[in-house]
């Protein structure tokens, strides 16, 4: 039998996909609004750099405890309601921020910096084996990575906006948060409002291609399906991969506005206009990688660009000056394809274990509250540009997975 050429999409998925593809762009802006957030906690709450990635602790922290109930909830409930859950818990964790300014609380800001990220990761849990399954699972690291670019246009907005409404206007000993519950009032009343325009939108069901198999030569049905779960030795390397790239993104941008302060000189509202190149170069990072999968290997791509940040740290390391900070923007293009491809190869040929993969794939994501910690120290002790050797020893084991671990073993 000639083998089918498989399409990005079927035209009876568009409208779906343009939905689920919207999401990827909120939690991109939530995600990288925390960053600026920490900056700003520094000066109004006066706290260290170690004190202030608590912030990243709360958002992360709550991807381990939401990954597998999001999971089950999916199962239970399907992709659309799965979606309006995270939505309005997105909802909910902005809205704490208002009570949070007023009694000035670092502790209540934590709170609610969790209710939101249990929100992001119920999103990411769903929106991501949504996407696989909108489409032949060939295309399916294309599809995945094809969202993701548009959450890296939610990571550009999300500094951009932090900066414009929170350090623009950062003066020395100032507490005022009045900007802090503003900007989360209204960040939660449109989330409130995209909330309730996809309730109103028919999805139509879908057959999981994962879970059946609609082409014979195709790839996207379980290769051992009397195998369990956590017997698929890709998948168990793909959850270790993946905390291990979100622990290196979420040091990386928690300290990116620092190092610009510190290291470069800039004012903090210019370090955090920076952010938005930074992620520009995520964006196109995306784009350029989509395109290069269609003739590379996604495993082989995602080796040689962790071999590649290993450098970009060693440079950022040094502090010397513009070329250690273009080093560190180029961190963002590299880590680009990480997160959506390793992510895609650690669900493939799962078939009914899909969903549940997804839940502990989205786990991985607590790496993200622990290694600011570690980076937050390192810059207290040591300088805030070596706490960028820290994240060598991650994308070193990302490269090892998409070496070889990503393998999918019958």
């Amino acid at each position: 039998m000639i083998p089918t050429k498989a399409s990005f999409t079927d035209k009876k998925y568009l409208v779906t996909l343009f939905f689920v593809t919207s999401l990827f762009m909120l939690w991109g802006i939530a995600i990288t609004m925390a960053d600026v957030l920490n900056k700003h906690f520094q000066h109004v709450l006066s706290l260290s750099r170690s004190q202030s990635a608590f912030v990243q602790f709360a958002v992360f922290g709550a991807y381990a405890v939401m990954g597998i109930p999001a999971g089950l909830f999916m199962k239970r409930y399907g992709y659309k309601n799965g979606v309006l859950l995270g939505l309005s818990l997105f909802a909910a964790g902005a809205f704490l921020f208002v009570p949070a300014a007023y009694t000035s609380s670092f502790a209540f800001f934590g709170l609610a910096l969790f209710i939101l990220g249990c929100g992001l990761s119920t999103l990411e849990t769903v929106a991501h084996p949504f996407v696989a399954a909108l489409g032949d699972q060939r295309t399916s690291d294309q599809r995945i990575n094809f969202a993701q670019s548009f959450n890296a246009v939610g990571a550009m907005l999300g500094p951009l906006i932090g900066s414009y409404f929170l350090l623009r206007n950062n003066t020395p000993g100032s507490t005022d948060l009045t900007s802090v519950r503003i900007l989360y009032l209204v960040i939660g009343g449109v989330i409130v409002l995209i909330a309730i325009s996809f309730a109103m939108v028919k999805v139509k069901d879908t057959t999981d291609p994962h879970a059946v198999l609609a082409d014979e030569a195709a790839v996207n049905v379980d290769v051992a399906p009397d195998k369990k779960l956590f017997e698929h030795k890709h998948f168990v390397w793909a959850v270790i991969a993946q905390f291990f790239n979100v622990a290196a993104q979420a040091g990386t941008w928690a300290f990116f506005i620092n190092y610009g302060h510190e290291k470069m000189g800039f004012s903090d509202e210019k370090a955090g206009n920076y952010m938005v190149l930074f992620m520009g170069l995520m964006l196109l990072g995306r784009f350029t990688g989509t395109f290069l999968m269609r003739v590379i290997a996604p495993n082989k791509l995602l080796a040689a660009f962790a071999l590649w940040n290993v450098l970009m740290c060693i440079i950022v390391a040094q502090g010397l000056g513009w070329p250690s900070y273009v080093a560190l923007l180029m961190i963002n293009f590299f880590f680009s394809i990480m997160f959506p491809t390793i992510f895609s190869l650690g669900i493939k040929n799962l078939g009914a274990h899909t969903q549940q993969a997804s839940s502990f794939i989205s786990m991985g994501v607590v790496g993200g509250a622990f290694f600011p910690f570690i980076m937050g120290r390192m810059a207290d002790h040591f300088g805030v540009a070596h706490a960028y050797y820290a994240p060598i020893a991650c994308y070193l084991v990302i490269f090892f997975f998409g070496a070889r671990f990503y393998k999918v073993k019958h």
